[in-house]
Parts: C-alpha cells; structure tokens; sequence
C-alpha cells in the first residue's frame, strides 16, 4: 500500500469509485508532468448525491461537505489515472465553482472543504492556487464543481 493510501486509511476516509466522463470528453489529460482533470462534483456511484445552491438550499457547512466528497472523488480520479497516489508530486491549481444563492459571499469558506482535504491527505504537497467562483447553477443542480491541475512524477 502506498504512503498516501496509507494516509487516507489512517485519516478514517474511503475513496469512492471514481467516476468516469458523463459526455463526450476525457476525465483528466496529460501533458509532460501535469494533469489537468476535467470538473468534478460531489458523486457516489457515478451518480450526484448532493442538490442545490449553497446559501439557499444547502447552508455554508452543507457545502463544504459537498467540497470534501468532490475531493475524495478527484483524489480517486488521481488514483485511477496514476495508479499509485504517491507518484504526486504537487497540487499546482484548484478551481472550484460553487452555485450560490444571490448575495451568498462564502465560495472560499465552501471550497476549503476540498483545499483542507488535499492538505490533510498530501501534506505539503496538497497545498495550491486556487480559485473559488460563483455560479448560479450547475450541472444536474449540484453545488459544487472542482478542477484540479496536479504535477507528478
């Protein structure tokens, strides 16, 4: 078992099946030592699992739960990709897009759920730029859609 296997099992935390392309892209591709990955959501089953606009529908915590799963279903993504989770070298950019009700201001507050995540599991490698952005509506209503560009080895 990997070092970072290792450390999601210590850290209480299962990955899901990660999910594969809901239309006519790829999940991730690279190029020389990065990984772009394609947005992801807060998924169980290749199916969404949470609904709604953070700030109406979903409170601030509800969303960053929602961030926490989209950041387990990208780390599976990883590892389906890479095979061996401790070939990361670093998290260079995360992008996440939240759907927010008028006048919701906390899109950081709600992406910390997948930033806090990649550090507790990565360490300092999990550490990265980020973006967090409003939107009034996402695919299949889900509140959360996260991109990641990650360096490896």
């Amino acid at each position: 078992m990997s070092v970072i296997e290792s450390k999601i099992e210590e850290l209480g935390l299962k990955l899901p099946k990660a999910p594969g392309p809901m239309a006519n892209y790829v999940t991730a591709r690279r190029t020389g030592n990065l990984l772009f990955f394609s947005g992801g959501g807060p998924f169980e089953d290749g199916k969404p699992v949470v609904f709604g606009r953070v700030g109406d529908e979903l409170t601030q915590e509800e969303g960053y739960a929602a961030a926490r799963l989209t950041g387990l279903n990208l780390i599976s993504q990883l590892k389906n990709e890479l095979g061996d989770l401790d070939r990361v070298k670093q998290f260079v950019k995360v992008q996440a897009f939240v759907a927010s009700a008028p006048g919701f201001t906390a899109q950081p507050a709600v992406m910390n759920g997948v930033s806090d995540l990649l550090v507790e599991v990565f360490g300092e490698a999990g550490k990265h730029a980020r973006t967090a952005v409003a939107v009034p509506q996402l695919p299949f209503n889900i509140p959360i859609e996260v991109e990641i560009i990650v360096e490896v080895e």
